[in-house]
């Protein structure tokens, strides 16, 4: 089965009474390996406290994007994508933004945000992350839901790490997973509170198993423009509003057959 998407970022309360932009990003792009189908997908938060911060987010996304592209063009392998290759990509990000940042007379720490990846194969995945915010995974519905890592969080209240972070080589998190995966969340910190369970370290089950079922139905290959439209509005809605002031994104993807081939009888 062709992978279906639903994505939507959306700005936070919070944004909104103090005047500033979205500042999440997030981006995917189905690509054709040489192993056959790839999708790559990716969730950046922008710094709250960072001056253009939207900005950085959009260009980590957009230059992520460019770096897994050129690979697969040039006939890489998602197996060749190991620790080092993901490092240097993230570094790669972080000059691109600097010198950006450079070129207007900005500050670096201005464009501050975080990285969340998933690269999935037919039969291998690829994930690595700087920052808050997580990814979930599942097999099946008998499997449930599991994360991938957990958010990155600092000493202090709302802190975290980011791709402009002088450190980044230390907090890089990386996981090469020798399996075919079917269905992939990927959310920005805006939601957390709503889809984790921080004294269990557990994904909250019922948010997901609510989410996929109208995406594992629908019959458009690649990203439903309409269940993007839907999940933003749901983003927005006063139901998550009320639980969360903050910038909010989440992309849902499937190949799971199981719905899309009941719903097309």
């Amino acid at each position: 089965m062709s992978w279906r998407i639903a994505s939507a970022s959306a700005i936070g309360t919070s944004h909104v009474t103090a005047g500033k932009p979205c500042q999440d990003n997030s981006v995917h792009a189905l690509i054709e390996g040489r192993e056959g189908p790839i999708l790559a997908a990716a969730v950046c938060d922008g710094a709250g406290s960072a001056a253009h911060s939207e900005v950085g987010s959009w260009l980590a996304g957009q230059n992520l994007l460019e770096l897994i592209f050129v690979h697969f063009t040039e006939n890489g392998a998602l197996d060749q994508i190991d620790r080092p290759k993901a490092l240097a990509w993230v570094t790669e990000i972080a000059e691109r933004i600097a010198a950006h940042a450079r070129a207007l007379g900005h500050e670096v720490r201005d464009y501050a945000c975080t990285l969340l990846v998933a690269i999935l194969g037919p039969t291998s995945t690829v994930f690595f992350q700087v920052g808050d915010g997580a990814m979930v995974v599942s097999h099946g519905s008998e499997d449930g839901w599991s994360y991938v890592f957990w958010p990155q969080h600092g000493e202090f209240a709302n802190t975290t790490n980011f791709v402009t972070s002088s450190n980044v080589a230390d907090v890089l998190e990386f996981e090469f997973a020798p399996r075919r995966i079917d269905e992939v969340a990927l959310f920005s910190d805006g939601i957390e509170n709503l889809v984790l369970h921080q004294a269990s370290r557990s994904v909250h089950q019922p948010f997901f198993d609510t989410m996929f079922p109208a995406v594992r139905r629908s019959a458009v290959a690649g990203e439903d423009s309409t269940l993007s439209d839907g999940l933003k509005a749901y983003l927005l809605s006063p139901q998550i509003c009320q639980r969360t002031d903050d910038d909010k994104s989440l992309i849902l993807a499937t190949r799971s057959p199981a719905e899309a081939m009941m719903a097309a009888k």
